[in-house]
């Protein structure tokens, strides 16, 4: 098995390292000046307690200059705003048989690479990790560096979910194959609802009020809408202590809050946050609290603001005004 990772970033970039650090065939594909330094000086990543080490793993500019056989399997690794276009450089030079997995938050990519792609992978990413400058990828926990059970979308297992579980194994990662895995990225979608809020407001007592009221609607939706979410306690469960401790992660915040920082000008809030918004209409639940921060963080992307400089404040006082209205 071959493992192309498209987007080498904080995921992509550390899967992929560790991957070729066991001495598994895989290639990422990168852009920009991360591309320039991968092919420069390797990729440098650093695992916990770990010092950095330097890996010289394949790299590519783009999947046609990759030469995918028979025994490739996609990773993608893209933001979700990103898939679209990753798709459509992608696609064109994919075997019918090759299969595609999302290695992505959200709950959204795999309905769209199923249109184009038959054998599609879902991954429930939990990988606390950094990418801030180019060719540097950081992963923070002292434990397994991530876990990432796999399954078939839109349900089960098969012979690639096994075989792509045992290969992260053998990286390192907790991996096991679970047919129920959409169920485990909508417990995970809750979680990721607060990345919004960590990108555009300063921690704190409101930020927090803020977050709980995100989850909140999103509790009332999803019920709403009849999706399957693993139980949070079978997600504590899980996860135990897998991923503790965690190491040189004050001052770094979301993956959200990564883009921001870095101004790559766009940000995944729309198949995060908008995933519950969407739902909450098609199903007429009002989602306010999850809407206001959706367009909050594209305000701050379009203005080109730094993280954390919106008061959660003044947003949870606009909630209330909204509500008073109503």
């Amino acid at each position: 098995m071959r493992f192309l990772v498209v987007g080498a970033g904080a995921i992509g970039g550390g899967v992929g390292g560790l991957l070729h650090a066991a001495g598994i065939d895989v290639t990422l594909v990168a852009r920009g000046a991360h591309l320039a330094a991968l092919r420069d000086d390797g990729l440098r990543l650093r695992v916990g307690h770990e010092a950095e080490r330097v890996l010289a793993v394949p790299v590519v500019g783009t999947p046609a200059e990759a030469g995918i056989t028979d025994d490739t399997v996609v990773l993608l690794a893209v933001k979700s705003q990103q898939t679209a276009a990753a798709l459509a450089d992608l696609v064109p030079h994919l075997l019918p048989a090759t299969p595609v997995v999302s290695l992505q938050n959200g709950v959204s990519n795999e309905r769209t690479l199923l249109r184009h792609v038959e054998h599609v992978q879902a991954v429930t990413v939990m990988m606390p990790s950094s990418h801030l400058e180019p060719g540097r990828v950081r992963l923070h926990s002292a434990g397994r560096p991530g876990l990432l059970d796999v399954g078939r979308y839109p349900t089960g297992v098969d012979d690639t979910t096994r075989r792509v579980a045992a290969d992260l194994t053998a990286a390192g990662f907790e991996s096991l194959p679970r047919p129920d895995v959409m169920a485990c990225k909508h417990r995970k979608l809750l979680t990721n609802l607060g990345n919004a809020v960590n990108a555009a407001c300063p921690p704190g007592e409101d930020a927090d009020a803020l977050v709980g009221r995100l989850h909140a609607e999103a509790d009332v939706v999803l019920a709403a809408a009849g999706v399957e979410v693993v139980s949070e306690a079978a997600d504590t469960e899980r996860r135990g202590d897998l991923l503790r401790p965690l190491v040189d992660r004050a001052g770094v915040g979301s993956s959200t809050w990564q883009s921001v920082r870095r101004g790559t000008g766009d940000v995944e809030v729309d198949h995060l946050n908008g995933e519950i918004v969407l739902l909450g209409r098609l199903h007429g639940v009002p989602t306010p609290a999850n809407e206001l921060v959706r367009r909050t963080l594209h305000d701050v992307v379009r203005r080109g603001a730094p993280p954390q400089t919106v008061p959660a404040a003044g947003l949870l006082d606009e909630l209330d005004a909204q509500s008073a209205r109503t």
